[in-house]
């Protein structure tokens, strides 16, 4: 009989219980005594749910209050010294967002994409004789309840080489220069959840599907040989990819079972089975942890039903990897289209998934005819919907060519005509596109959206939020305006709720960082744009200012990777569905008068596939794309576009195929080593490294911010750097807001009296 287990649930909740238990927490409304009460109400919950489907073995472990990486370096005392020492919940917060009750502001960990995913990982920060510490506490309480409630517990850990490859390391070459001195810690955690009672502990390495070099390989051999504790068994846990040539070391690895993506990998399982061990347990991820999708069940059981007459219970199955990538439960969706809503999967329908293919294995597929069947209808009734098939769109697609992505003339001479028409400063102050979604703008959206506001009164009332941001920026002076964005829920929600294709939900809310939760749209069929989607609020906003106003779009790339996209077409070929719609929207804005136009693509390097030898196919693609939506415009029509939390090192030359003539990057909680990037190429264009975090509540000075700008002037040319927060700025108040801004103004006021004092002094 096949064991079925889970990697991971999602920790939020089906309503998102944990963020707005955490920000009330923040706000002290509530005490810590409070939110861990709802902590652990979540996890009982979410076991029961788990436990309920038929799952043999529960995750425990995955909960994390604000992100599991983080949650690794408080257990073995990797906190850095600016927060203090006390491994507790306050110091966890301390370190993600600089700030916690009772505790001086700080500059917080940076905060970096977890792997290809859009779940952000709090970078830990670890130097030569780190002096690592065991606090297992919060994990052993956590298996004693799961335990107590009568559950077969399976801790998750993050494994001891992708933890330490995952970290910043201030000494000479890597972090891996610290295994010796992490492995009795992570001996001693075993040692401990064996005592607790533990038969099986789950360590995941998604690392090892990635490309390693010869330091990384034998820093596996040296963790798991050492990683040998009587008692307790080892499931070794890779996901998001195949493991390639490191299939033979996962094998090998003293471990008592590894796991497998089959979504992400190949379904050939010939050499996984030539190299299985005798004694070791083959765990397969079948259902895509990180989409919304039904699996093909019939197909599954095809290629597992031989495993399963081989192996008996060494043959595990589950997910493809944590389902904290997944919405919680379908069940709650009241307004989608039945149609569509028959074709998906949630957290929870998933987990059933799973141990509807485990039954089928030990019990034949009567067992599960009934379900079976309804898989079987739901899957044809998606291949053969009308509704996912445009042949306008994709004949407009397979007619683009080369020119299709190219601008009229190179970048110098656009820079000279727009110069002329913008009339631009030097170092232009500018912001990413959003300002604070108050409780009023959320409100106001909200009673709209539920049709208890009228359309007039609804418009008037965002022209108001409009008018408010362009009088604030006017009054701050900066260079080149927003609008504010008062009227989009989201960067990627906002565009497809006015394209074809797309689909909402209400409760399909997955964790992006923190509390911070994103509700991907669904793509599910051939992409067009209907109608204009942003046209009117980009010329009312022009209108209340001489200054530049940026019309603000979401790019193809982003839009892609941030939804749930379908599956059943290349995603090269949706991503130039989306570029062609957005074309369409940029000609328009172009047309209404906007001189300067952002298409913000910062999930374009996530994309990146997990091996380097597949990038190139993606970033020509990507890049073509992002040049599909932007390239139509006259060479003095200034685009723009915006990166985050992306480490551009290694892909400048798809950067710079973008060909945007201003970039905005995300660059402060590196103290602007993403700068780096620009001194070994020779970026061509426009660059706007952000000098302000506004994932963090911490307002900076100006003299921070200038000492910024001038590390950017070492490596860039001064007619060429823009100045700039790190991304929009909706999750913030207009308190801090305002007074970022202003220390940003004065900063760059302060930067072109040295470059004025230099520029005499010269003459």
């Amino acid at each position: 009989m096949a064991v079925t287990h889970n990697l991971g649930f999602p920790r939020i909740g089906a309503r998102r219980e944990l963020k707005l238990a955490v920000e009330a927490y923040w706000r002290e409304e509530i005490s810590r005594q409070t939110l861990e009460r709802r902590g652990a109400e979540l996890r009982s919950e979410h076991w029961k749910l788990q436990a309920d489907a038929g799952l043999d073995l529960l995750p425990v472990g995955d909960f994390a209050w604000y992100d599991g990486v983080l949650d690794t370096a408080m257990l073995f005392g990797a906190i850095p010294d600016r927060f203090g020492s006390t491994p507790d919940l306050d110091t966890a917060f301390h370190m993600a967002r600089g700030r916690a009750p009772g505790r001086d502001d700080v500059p917080p960990c940076a905060m970096l994409k977890w792997f290809d995913t859009n779940y952000h990982y709090i970078v830990p920060e670890l130097s030569p004789g780190q002096g690592f510490r065991l606090h297992a506490d919060t994990l052993l309480a956590q298996v004693a309840e799961a335990r107590e409630l009568g559950y077969r517990a399976k801790p998750v850990l993050l494994g001891p080489v992708t933890f330490l490859l995952l970290s910043r390391y201030s000494g000479e070459g890597s972090a891996l220069a610290l295994l010796e001195e992490l492995l009795p810690h992570y001996g001693r955690l075993l040692e401990q959840l064996r005592d607790a009672g533990c038969e099986w502990v789950q360590l995941d390495e998604p690392s090892l599907v990635t490309e390693l070099d010869e330091e990384a390989l034998r820093a596996y051999e040296q963790a798991y040989h050492r990683l040998q504790v009587p008692g307790v068994k080892l499931m070794l846990t890779t996901y998001f990819g195949e493991l390639g040539e490191q299939l033979e070391l996962a094998m090998h690895l003293p471990t008592d079972g590894v796991h497998v993506d089959l979504v992400h990998g190949s379904w050939d399982t010939t050499a996984l089975m030539d190299r299985l061990p005798p004694y070791k347990a083959l765990s397969l991820g079948v259902v895509d942890g990180r989409n919304v999708w039904r699996t093909d069940l019939e197909r599954v059981l095809d290629a597992l039903e031989p495993l399963a007459a081989r192996l008996g219970e060494r043959l595990w199955v589950g997910p493809s990897c944590s389902l904290l990538h997944s919405p919680v439960r379908l069940d709650q969706e009241d307004g989608l289209d039945p149609e569509l809503t028959s074709w998906m999967a949630y957290a929870v329908e998933k987990v059933g998934e799973v141990v509807v293919i485990g039954r089928a294995l030990a019990e034949g597929r009567d067992a599960v005819a009934t379900a079976l069947a309804e898989n079987r209808q739901a899957l044809e009734s998606r291949r053969h919907s009308a509704r996912t098939h445009d042949a306008a769109v994709r004949e407009r697609v397979a007619a683009l060519d080369a020119q299709s992505g190219q601008r009229q003339t190179p970048y110098a001479e656009r820079a000279r005509l727009q110069q002329q028409r913008l009339q631009l400063p030097l170092f232009p102050v500018t912001t990413i596109g959003s300002f604070p979604q108050t409780s009023a703008i959320r409100k106001v959206r909200g009673e709209y959206r539920a049709g208890r506001l009228p359309d007039a009164v609804y418009r008037k009332l965002m022209r108001d939020e409009i008018a408010d941001a362009v009088r604030r920026q006017e009054a701050l002076g900066m260079d080149v305006l927003v609008h504010g964005e008062a009227e989009r829920n989201d960067m990627v929600e906002y565009f497809g709720e006015q394209l074809s294709g797309y689909a909402f939900t209400r409760y399909g809310w997955v964790q992006s960082y923190g509390s911070r939760c994103v509700k991907p749209p669904v793509l599910y069929g051939d992409v067009s744009r209907p109608n204009p989607m942003t046209v009117d609020w980009a010329v009312y906003a022009q209108g209340l200012t001489d200054k530049p106003m940026k019309g603000m779009l979401t790019g193809p790339v982003t839009m892609l990777h941030w939804s749930f996209v379908r599956d059943d077409l290349p995603q090269r070929e949706v991503c130039l569905q989306l570029a062609l719609a957005l074309r369409d929207e940029v000609l328009d804005l172009e047309r209404a008068g906007l001189p300067v136009i952002q298409i913000d693509e910062p999930a374009l390097r996530e994309g990146l596939p997990l091996r380097r030898s597949a990038w190139q196919s993606y970033l020509d693609w990507a890049a073509y794309s992002f040049r599909v939506a932007s390239s139509g415009v006259a060479d003095s029509t200034q685009i723009h576009t915006h990166m985050c939390y992306s480490e551009f090192n290694d892909i400048m030359p798809s950067i710079a195929a973008l060909d945007a003539d201003v970039i905005t990057i995300e660059a402060t909680r590196s103290g602007m080593r993403l700068l780096e990037a620009f001194t070994g190429f020779r970026y061509p264009n426009a660059i706007g490294p952000g000098v302000y975090d506004i994932h963090s509540p911490r307002v900076p000075g100006a003299g921070e911010m200038l000492e910024l700008l001038r590390k950017a002037l070492q490596v860039l040319p001064a007619e060429r750097l823009w100045a700039n927060p790190d991304c929009g700025l909706k999750t913030r108040e207009w308190p801090e807001v305002e007074q970022a801004l202003a220390n940003l103004v004065a900063a760059v006021e302060l930067l072109r009296a040295e470059q004025e004092g230099g520029r005499l002094a010269r003459a």
